[in-house]
């Protein structure tokens, strides 16, 4: 299992939710030394993926290399993965007519964190934030964010928030996958 920092889990967040999973632009406050850095040990972990800017679509650039071109950032499968997300698969052509594509809902791998949070949320009492930093070891703010983006993006899940009088917010699944 990979150990993600703070600042890895993210970047990484960020850039699952974005179209083409563009991990730039990078945090508000890190840039310079502190951002060659982190970027550098995910590249050599292959969470991170150094590819080419594609201007004319306007994506930010990670490092301009002349000539009017430049390279961003892209998340990888193995960052997707270090951080819970199966990759989407986006179509599935149907045997029998090539010409028409289907599209498919990803399936969650048994075992990852977003496995344990989407039990965690389908249980009939939902769950509160306390339980799933228990369980999974991420931060409050870090759940908040992929409960709100990834959750909602690639598996099609819907989730509701709770809030009583004294006591802490429940999160749960108002929406199975459709």
């Amino acid at each position: 299992m990979t150990t993600l920092t703070e600042t890895q889990i993210i970047i990484l967040n960020a850039g699952a939710q974005r179209p083409d999973n563009i991990a730039m632009p990078l945090p508000k406050g890190l840039h310079g030394a502190a951002a060659r850095m982190a970027v550098g040990k995910m590249i050599e972990r292959g969470l991170l993926e150094e590819v080419d800017a594609n201007i004319s679509k306007g994506e930010p650039l990670w490092r301009e290399t002349g000539d009017d071109h430049g390279t961003t950032l892209m998340v990888t499968s193995a960052g997707l993965a270090a951080i819970g997300i199966v990759p989407e698969l986006r179509t599935q052509v149907d045997a029998a007519d090539t010409t028409e594509a289907k599209p498919v809902r990803p399936s969650v791998r048994a075992g990852t964190k977003q496995a344990q949070l989407i039990a965690l949320l389908k249980s009939p009492e939902g769950a509160k934030i306390e339980a799933i930093t228990a369980a999974t070891g991420w931060r409050a703010h870090s759940i908040r964010g992929f409960m709100s983006g990834t959750l909602g993006k690639k598996p099609g899940l819907t989730v509701a928030s709770v809030k009583e009088d004294g006591r802490a917010r429940t999160y749960l699944i108002s929406q199975e996958i459709v």
